[in-house]
């Protein structure tokens, strides 16, 4: 199993730097932003859409440093209502450039539509306790959702590529469930499933899911794993995991963009949970049985850190991150898989 990381945390440097820097962690695979929420600054996607010649000598860059490029990297809402938010058509030229360079895996979110046609904002609806909000969901299901997906599914036929979803909270799929439930509703009746999910334990950690247990269950929908850790403060006693102290980021701090008009707010002071890199949260011992039960029931063949521990320098917490995966995979290397 290939270990790497995503390089969302290196977009200040130049590709070959970035390569240069996993390498030197030991790490042999990468995964790189193709759209969505966040630039493509080591992706030049046009030049790689329009020549072969290009996307060779792209592709040799990560020869040179022995390093795979194992996904592309998409993560965005391309569901959002907002026709400024371009995140679905991005997703769609993810797929096509990642067949011209012959990559499996497509990295992305399921999404999230508005509360019925005409609306403009994105809205979550987990509880469907009163009737309206099972009219909500069936809405985003049923008449948003699914039909985008099916085309997803057909053009990821077409380009010869799997597409791994994130579960992540504040979209449709979040947890197993939700994600068997797309995957059963969009596969052709005449055609091979190709959507199922990147196992992120970090998204999972916060909704009191088991990571092992979810690989478990999912089993070969599981396409690609991340490696990203939370830890669960005790502020999390009082007021759960749930938080809505988020807030503005004034203009001239330039908060980061997310597509069209919207913008990164600023979490609370002092939350509930945190995103941490790999053993701040939970120990080796975790990670080595996370890496054990993806080899014993997934196809999964690469795992790729996401640094977003904010307590850490952008090296300095892959280095955390990578010296504690890499033990775990020691460590698993000994289990029976």
């Amino acid at each position: 199993m290939k270990l790497g990381a995503y390089t969302a945390c290196l977009h200040d440097k130049p590709l070959e730097e970035a390569l240069g820097i996993l390498r030197d962690l030991g790490l042999d695979s990468v995964e790189i932003n193709a759209g969505g929420f966040i630039g493509t600054p080591h992706l030049p996607v046009q030049d790689l859409l329009a020549s072969a010649e290009a996307r060779e000598e792209y592709l040799a860059t990560f020869d040179r440093f022995g390093i795979e490029l194992t996904a592309l990297n998409c993560n965005g809402n391309p569901l959002h209502p907002d026709p400024e938010v371009t995140h679905g058509e991005d997703l769609k030229r993810t797929l096509r450039l990642a067949g011209l360079l012959g990559i499996e895996t497509v990295i992305t979110m399921s999404g999230l539509p508005a509360t019925e046609a005409g609306g403009t904002r994105p809205s979550w609806t987990v509880i469907p306790w009163d009737s309206v909000y099972k009219e909500t969901l069936d809405y985003q299901w049923d008449e948003v959702a699914v039909p985008f997906w099916r085309e997803i599914q057909q053009l990821a036929a077409e380009n010869g590529v799997k597409v791994a979803i994130e579960m992540h909270p504040h979209n449709l799929v979040f947890n197993p469930a939700t994600l068997r439930r797309l995957a059963e509703r969009t596969t052709p009746e005449d055609g091979e499933n190709r959507i199922g999910a990147e196992m992120d334990p970090s998204h999972l950690f916060w909704q009191h899911i088991d990571p092992v247990r979810a690989v478990e269950d999912l089993q070969d929908l599981v396409f690609f794993a991340a490696a990203k850790d939370t830890l669960i403060h005790q502020t999390a006693a009082v007021n759960g995991v749930l938080d809505d102290r988020f807030e503005w980021i004034p203009a001239e701090e330039g908060p980061v963009g997310l597509g069209g008009r919207y913008t990164v707010t600023r979490w609370p002071a002092v939350p509930g949970w945190s995103f941490v890199a790999v053993g701040r949260g939970h120990d080796v011992d975790f990670w080595s049985r996370f890496l054990t039960a993806l080899k014993r029931h997934t196809p999964v063949t690469a795992v790729n850190i996401e640094h977003e521990d904010a307590s850490f320098g952008q090296v300095e917490g892959l280095e955390f991150a990578a010296r504690n995966l890499l033990a775990a995979a020691k460590l698993s290397n000994g289990s029976p898989c």
